[in-house]
């Protein structure tokens, strides 16, 4: 997806995200830093990023990468907006009404009043034969 022309590129991306650069048929993967440092274009680039955290607003994250020519003047440059989303597959293990990540009570279960744990329901019969 570089441009014609392209010799080299930058990489700058906000704090929320992380990138890493590999290369095909190579195993070692290396992180950019946002740092402005450049690298030389090969076929079978790849820029992966990454967030460990959801955003806190729409768009709050951003990556460009700048793709510069033989003198090292800058060609044109290519940017994304990035959302993370926060997933959860937590469960309201106590009954209280409030899905907790950090329940104690989501490795046992307690039947009664008290009980505690996620209640799961399979259905095992065959509609379609």
């Amino acid at each position: 997806a570089a441009p014609a022309g392209a010799v080299s590129f930058g990489v700058r991306h906000t704090e929320g995200v992380s990138v890493d650069l590999a290369w095909r048929g190579r195993e070692d993967v290396e992180s950019v830093p946002s740092s402005g440092m450049r690298w030389p274009l090969e076929e079978g680039t790849v820029l992966r990023f990454t967030m460990s955290q959801a955003s806190s607003e729409v768009n709050d994250n951003k990556v460009t990468v700048r793709f510069y020519g033989e003198e090292g003047k800058p060609i044109t440059q290519a940017g994304v907006f990035l959302t993370g989303i926060g997933m959860s597959l937590d469960v309201d293990a106590d009954q209280d009404g409030v899905v907790e990540r950090n329940s104690p009570n989501k490795a046992s279960w307690a039947w009664g009043p008290g009980g505690h744990g996620a209640i799961l329901l399979v259905r095992c019969d065959k509609d379609v034969p």
